[in-house]
């Protein structure tokens, strides 16, 4: 039976970040400071994410590059590129969990006893390539895809949902802020608006909870989810940071807001024991080779995607700590 519940954040508490103090807390307001103390969360596990976010490019006051929008500027064709620049094959990645994204941009199947929910609807060119098609060789079937979450709303995230509403009849998810700045945009091919997401908002498909946290900064109404997994029968909770890069226009009031959504997202994470991680981009939760790690793993041997209570919580302390830095940068 699928149901649309609504619980509040405060009912998840508030977690302490790390053992001890909190390290977002001591570090001293200077770009230097956050870049260390983001170096020192990172360690290994995230450095990727410490490198794309706490690179000079970022920290320095120079505008960041936009990202996440297809081709079709003064003398760029327009068009989607070829199948082979972006195709990746699906994969099973926990007992109810799927990869059906493209070799960049993700996109995650969650199966439940009444149906699929996606996470994100990646382009309007490769959903059905990548979605559709990845889902049939999972042998699900994409016809039901009752809900589908957009974590933002930029264009490699929505840009198959209006797809999904006309094909399948699937019901499309954002925050009102981002269902409003897709509005605002010239994109042709945006989703009819559907449900709207508020903060600690639950949705229920049948045996399966989502709940949806929202952490504003890369986007105003960027939306991250806590996601019920198994692995081989054992429990796991998937923690997915909503929107991650620092595309946003350059202000210290959003770089303030950014940060804010990192710690907040850490602490309701760290509360419900998120164990696991996974992002909307694959170089930024280690999914080029986690996936690949996961067709060798013996049996036994720890799942790629689960790294740890702490390791999950450190991810949302680089995101924070970096926009700290630039925000730092800017007095």
């Amino acid at each position: 039976m699928k149901s649309w519940t609504i619980a509040f954040a405060a009912a998840l508490g508030i977690a302490a970040g790390f053992i001890g103090a909190d390290p977002i807390a001591q570090s001293a307001d200077t770009p230097d400071a956050h870049v260390a103390t983001a170096k020192a969360a990172a360690g290994q596990i995230h450095a990727e994410l410490f490198t794309s976010l706490c690179s000079t490019a970022n920290i320095s006051p120079a505008p960041a590059p936009q990202r996440g929008q297809r081709a079709g500027g003064a003398g760029v064709p327009a068009g989607p590129p070829d199948r082979s620049t972006w195709h990746a094959e699906p994969v099973k990645v926990f007992d109810n969990l799927y990869y059906v994204g493209m070799t960049e941009y993700s996109a995650w199947a969650v199966k439940t006893s009444d149906g699929l929910i996606l996470l994100d609807t990646i382009y309007d060119y490769s959903i059905e390539d990548e979605v559709v098609g990845g889902l049939k060789k999972l042998g699900l079937d994409p016809a039901t895809i009752k809900y589908a979450l957009v974590s933002h709303g930029h264009i490699d995230h929505f840009g198959g949902a209006k797809y999904l509403q006309e094909k399948f009849a699937t019901k499309i998810l954002m925050s009102a802020a981002d269902w409003e700045l897709i509005a605002a945009s010239r994109n042709q091919n945006k989703p009819t608006r559907d449900l709207v997401v508020s903060d600690g908002q639950t949705l229920t498909l049948g045996d399966t909870t989502l709940t949806f946290t929202l952490t504003p900064g890369h986007t105003p109404g960027t939306v991250s989810t806590l996601i019920p997994v198994k692995d081989n029968g054992t429990p796991h909770l998937v923690a997915e940071w909503g929107g991650t890069g620092f595309n946003f226009p350059r202000s210290a009031e959003t770089f303030r807001t950014y940060a804010a959504s990192a710690e907040k997202f850490r602490d309701v994470a760290g509360k419900a024991g998120a164990d696991a991680l996974i992002s909307n981009h694959t170089r930024l939760d280690g999914s080029k080779t986690k996936i690949p790690a996961l067709a060798l793993r013996r049996p036994g041997e720890r799942h790629p995607y689960v790294i740890g209570t702490e390791a999950v919580k450190a991810y949302m302390t680089v995101a924070g700590e970096c926009a700290k830095a630039v925000l730092a940068g800017m007095k």
